[in-house]
């Protein structure tokens, strides 16, 4: 059975460090929302492990029990709420267990299969981060003194990140064009990507090929999605 390991001297949380101690499993698959969430984690003094499937984040927890475990909703091998009903089934029960999607609309389906809470993507604000988490904190984990965090201060995800994420879609892209499966993962796994790095024509066209796909000529909308990624790539990477 996993199990979690305190060590005798542990750091108790702080006001600055306010996730001080704190283990988090990220199942995600975009390299740039998990680069962001790295960073919150970092500030805030949670360790984090990431699984970029849910084959791999059952891997994940067949060994390892962390304090909490954040769930994105669109994963390449199947919808995250499967694992959210795995884990909120399960005995003993993971103490924190949330969901997070660039789909609003998600909310309900998560909490419904049992997640504590919802992070909307993009997720890059600190405090909002903080805040999210403790609120399912148990009381005598908690830091005294916390005042007022810094909700408006950001993180910012090396690009490099970014590239990756659109490298992965064009891979996935050359090979399934025909593939509907495939067609409606990178439609949503692009929005998400797309929201959270500010680029809102990539965005646009991604949310316009699963609009495209509903009325059944998915073509055009695929083959305007696959040139924009690819022209992304082709441009000089930022320095």
């Amino acid at each position: 059975m996993p199990v979690n390991i305190t060590f005798p001297g542990a750091r108790a949380p702080t006001a600055d460090r306010p996730l001080l101690g704190l283990t988090v499993l990220l199942v995600e698959d975009s390299r740039f929302a998990c680069e962001a969430m790295r960073l919150l984690c970092l500030r805030s003094g949670a360790r984090i492990r990431r699984a970029d499937s849910l084959h791999n984040a059952r891997r994940h927890l067949r060994g390892y029990r962390p304090d909490a475990v954040i769930v994105d909703l669109g994963l390449p091998d199947g919808s995250g709420i499967e694992l959210i009903l795995e884990l909120a089934q399960a005995t003993p029960r993971i103490d924190m267990l949330l969901a997070t999607s660039g789909d609003p609309d998600g909310e309900a389906s998560a909490r419904a299969a049992g997640a504590d809470g919802f992070l909307a993507k993009p997720i890059g604000r600190l405090g909002e981060f903080q805040q999210a988490l403790l609120a399912h904190v148990p009381p005598d984990r908690r830091p005294g003194g916390l005042g007022c965090l810094p909700v408006g201060e950001e993180v910012h995800p090396d690009p490099v990140a970014f590239r990756d994420d659109l490298a992965l879609a064009a891979q996935l892209m050359r090979q399934g064009r025909t593939d509907e499966q495939v067609m409606a993962y990178l439609a949503q796994f692009l929005a998400g990507v797309a929201k959270a790095a500010g680029d809102t024509k990539l965005c646009a066209a991604a949310e316009a090929l699963s609009v495209a796909r509903q009325g059944g000529a998915a073509g055009p909308a695929f083959d305007r999605l696959a040139a924009l990624v690819e022209g992304r790539l082709a441009a000089p990477a930022a320095l």
